[in-house]
């Protein structure tokens, strides 16, 4: 066993028992009770577990906990709350950016990583970095608008 230190949505986790070949999504899931990281694949193809670490998106299935040891993790509970959306949620909410939902945790922090680093992205360059999220239901076009929709919103906040 080994031990993983970690901020995980702005808060300080110490645990000291992580078999070392826990999976960082398992992690999340089971040890911190974040289940919002979904697990589909576990081949980091579908995009379903994607986190930001240290500010980059990253597949939570594809990398082991012991590896953030010192790391800033935030999952989808780490955007905001049922209560109290942030924009890029509730851009999805009013655009229909889901149906069955199983994506939609992967698809919002894709959408917030690219938001961070293109925040006036456009729609080529929202499906090129949604080309990693598998969605089954929606066909993308809902997504890409609520993304698109995000980005002006947050546009228009920094003015």
């Amino acid at each position: 066993m080994t031990e993983v230190s970690v901020k995980v949505n702005g808060e300080r986790y110490d645990i000291t028992d992580v078999e070392p070949r826990m999976l960082l999504s398992d992690f999340l899931r089971d040890r911190l009770g974040l289940t919002g990281t979904h697990v589909g694949c576990e081949h980091g193809v579908c995009g379903a577990c994607t986190i930001l670490v240290n500010g980059d998106s990253a597949r939570a299935c594809l990398m082991l906990a012991v590896q953030t040891d010192g790391a800033e993790i935030v999952t989808v509970e780490g955007l905001g709350s049922p209560e109290e959306l942030n924009v890029l949620q509730s851009q999805f909410r009013e655009h229909h950016g889901l149906q069955c939902g199983y994506c939609t945790p992967g698809m919002l922090m894709t959408g917030e990583d690219l938001l961070r680093k293109y925040p006036l992205a456009t729609d080529e360059e929202i499906r090129e970095g949604l080309s990693g999220n598998l969605c089954r239901c929606t066909g993308y076009q809902n997504i890409v608008a609520a993304i698109r929709s995000a980005a002006a919103m947050r546009a228009g906040e920094k003015s």
